[in-house]
This record gives structure tokens, sequence and C-alpha cells, in this order.
């Protein structure tokens, strides 16, 4: 019994360390799809986090090979999807097809079905906010057949291997989980830190030049619509409307950083979330009848939250005009879609366009300073809906798919005093 355990021991805390050491590689992260070489990454690693346990297998059960193996699996094919599953499976149908022995074709069977079962359920875990009833549920299908199989045909095994052995196969496979989970958390924290960094580095640049600069453009302004009134060189009255065009893009773009530079003050209340987003909708529909977009905003009812209504309006009227442009090429739709979140008291607001879409690439990049997928944009207008909604306690996400659209979705807390009266 002891000599079981401790056998088990070596495999957890092998699994447990090239799971920290596939963080490091490539930091787990929530709602991205994986690149080809991430995928091939955490395969090889899951592939020698299984060769390692079959390294320690329990010695004192004769001919068969018992040991944790099928967790590397599980894990690897639920968070890596089928190409790193079936890297790890590969290897370790290959190593134990080579290690032989009478039950040789039941260990091969038992890995596949762990590979087959994190198929299966890979989605639902994923997607789950129960991360622990739904990884107890994966393992007791998977633990039911597992048993089955080998109760009936490895007849030696007595109720304390199962008992220990099953015991360890549950809390390895859920901690993993759990801590998997936790450095998603804690990935996103560091960026998130590292986001805020960037933008505290552009408010300090533009606090030092913006003014500066903002004040000859004025000047420049006013002395370029003096002279194209008087003037009759045509050349300049032809292009005196360019370049002011320019000097006020120019000026918006300061007033983009000035808004991130200065700790302008929110003026908290309560507020009827869905009347803002019907307000901000009836605003910009013009504007995507234009474009050649239609705008369909679906609610099930109202919902209330702590905010300030002039910036959370701006915020919202961004990411909907960011929508409508992403459709120029082709006959657009926004839709807009508000409900509850999936966290207790709060609401989501879901903002989807059928637009040219983003690699993943872009997608990471969005919200950083500079950034900007338009020609003549100066990724500044997202920064501030982030910083916006960052202020306001909320959580922004974005999903996309080139030449599929995009998907932006707000999480806001719901105001309290009203949550409870509803409740």
């Amino acid at each position: 019994m002891i000599y079981l355990i401790k056998t088990l021991l070596i495999n957890i805390t092998i699994l447990f360390s090239f799971t920290f050491n596939a963080n490091i590689f490539f930091p787990f992260q929530p709602k991205l799809q994986l690149q080809l070489k991430q995928k091939i990454t955490y395969g090889l690693i899951g592939s020698l986090g299984a060769l390692f346990c079959m390294f320690y297998p329990i010695e004192t059960l004769g001919e068969t090979h018992f040991d944790l193996r099928m967790i590397a699996i599980l894990i690897i094919t639920i968070y890596g999807g089928f190409l790193s599953g079936s890297i790890v499976l590969l290897v370790v149908c290959i190593s134990r097809y080579h290690i032989s022995g009478p039950y040789v074709l039941i260990g091969i069977a038992v890995s596949v079905l762990a590979f087959v079962i994190g198929l299966i359920f890979r989605r639902m875990l994923l997607t789950t906010q129960h991360k622990l009833l739904v990884s107890v549920f994966i393992l007791t299908i998977y633990s039911a057949l597992y048993i089955t199989i080998i109760y009936f045909t490895i007849t030696m095994l007595d109720l304390t291997f199962y008992i220990i052995y099953f015991s360890a196969f549950y809390l390895t496979f859920i901690a993993l989980v759990l801590i998997i989970e936790r450095l998603i958390k804690t990935n996103k924290q560091i960026e998130e830190m590292v986001y805020l960094d960037k933008l505290n580095m552009v408010g300090q640049m533009a606090a030092s030049i913006a003014h500066e600069i903002r004040n000859p453009l004025s000047t420049v302004r006013g002395f370029i619509q003096h002279l194209s009134e008087d003037t009759k060189d045509e050349q300049f009255k032809r292009f005196s409307p360019l370049i002011l065009e320019e000097l006020d893009r120019t000026n918006k773009i300061i007033t983009d950083y000035l808004s991130i530079s200065k700790p302008e003050k929110f003026h908290l209340a309560e507020i009827n979330l869905t009347k803002v987003i019907q307000s901000s909708v009836d605003l910009l529909r013009p504007y995507a009848a234009y474009s050649n977009t239609s705008i369909f905003f679906n609610m099930d009812k109202e919902y209330y939250i702590q905010a300030d209504e002039h910036h959370l309006k701006q915020a919202i009227m961004n990411i909907i005009k960011n929508g409508i442009e992403s459709t120029e090429d082709k006959r657009g739709t926004v839709v807009i879609e508000l409900g509850p979140g999936k966290m207790a008291n709060t609401v989501e607001v879901c903002i989807l366009d059928n637009g040219m879409g983003m690699t993943q690439e872009q997608l990471r990049k969005i919200g950083l300073p500079f950034y900007t997928t338009k020609s003549k944009g100066t990724g500044l207008g997202s920064m501030v809906t982030n910083k916006i909604i960052r202020e306001m306690h909320g959580k922004i996400e974005y999903d996309s798919q080139l030449e599929k659209g995009t998907t932006v979705c707000i999480v806001l807390p719901l105001h309290e005093e009203r949550s409870k009266s509803e409740s």
C-alpha cells in the first residue's frame, strides 16, 4: 500500500511540474485559438509528462503497467485540442506497445478512451463556469468505463488498489484543472497590468506634448481659414479644405490622447443601461444606413447599473461604430444583445458584426497603444473604450474570426440596491 502511494506521488509531481513548464513556454489564455506551434508544443510537453509517468509505474502488480499517463492525455486533449491530444496519444501508444506484456492492448485501449472522453467533453469544460462539477462529471464517466475494462480483464486487483489508485486519479485531475484555470486568471491579470502600464506611458507622453501642439495648431488653422477667404490662388483654395480636414483630424488625435492621460472624473449614478444602448443605436442608425449596415438591438428587459452615462455611451458608440466600419465592403449587420451575465449580479452587452474580422494576432493587440486595423485610425478609440469600462469595474472581451466578424462583450455589475429588490 505504501509503495502504491509513493509511486503515485511521483507521477503526481511529474504532472504538476510539466503543467507549470507548459505555462512558461506558452502562458495559458482564455478564449484564444491556439496557433500550430502552440498545439505542437503542448503536445510534446504532454508527451514528455506521460512518458515520465510511464517510467515510474506501480511495480507490485505483476505484469501490469499502471500509472497516471491517462491524466496527461485528458488534460492536453481538453486544453490543447485534437492535435495536441493526438501527439500525446500516439507517443503513449507507441511506448506502451514497446513495453509489451499480456495487457498491452488494455493499456492502449484505456489511453484511447481518455483521448475520446477528452474530445467529447472538451467544450463542456472550457465553457462552463462550474469547472469543479464538470471535472468530477467527466472523470466519473471515464473512471466508470476504465474500471469496467480492468475489472473484467485484470482479476488480480484488489479493493485497496481501486480505492488508492482512483482517489489519486480524481484528486490529480481536478487539481490540475483548478491549477490551469488559476494560471489562466493570473496570466490575464498580468496582461492587464502590462496593458495599464502601457496606458500610463501613453498618458504621460500625451500630457507632456498635447497642450504644446494644440495651441500652434489652432493658430495655423485660423490663419488658413482667413487666407482661404481672401486669396486668389486657385490651388490654395482647392487644397485648403484638405489641410483643414487633416488639422481637425490631428486635433482629434490630441483630444483622444488627453482623454487617456487626464484623470477624468466619473459621475457615477444609477442609469438605465437599456435606454443608454437604445439611445446609442438611434444616434448611429443614420451613419449605419449611409454605410449600408443594419443595426439590431435585442433585449429581454431593462437593466440598471451604477455608471457614468456620458462615458458609457461613448464606449458603446465606439464599439458599434467600429462594427459598422468593419462591414463597409459588404451589406453589414450589427447585432446588440443585452442579457444577464454568467456571473451573479452582472449584465452582459454583446455587440456582434459580420465584418472583415481579425486574425488571432490582431486580436491580441486590440487596445494596445497605436495599434489599429483601420487605414486612418490611431488605435486610441479602443484604448479609451477599455479604460472607460475598467473605470466602471467592468470587463471587456473581444472574439473574432477573419472574414466572419467580431464579437465584443462587456460585462458590468448590476446596481446593488436594484438587483436586491428585484431578487
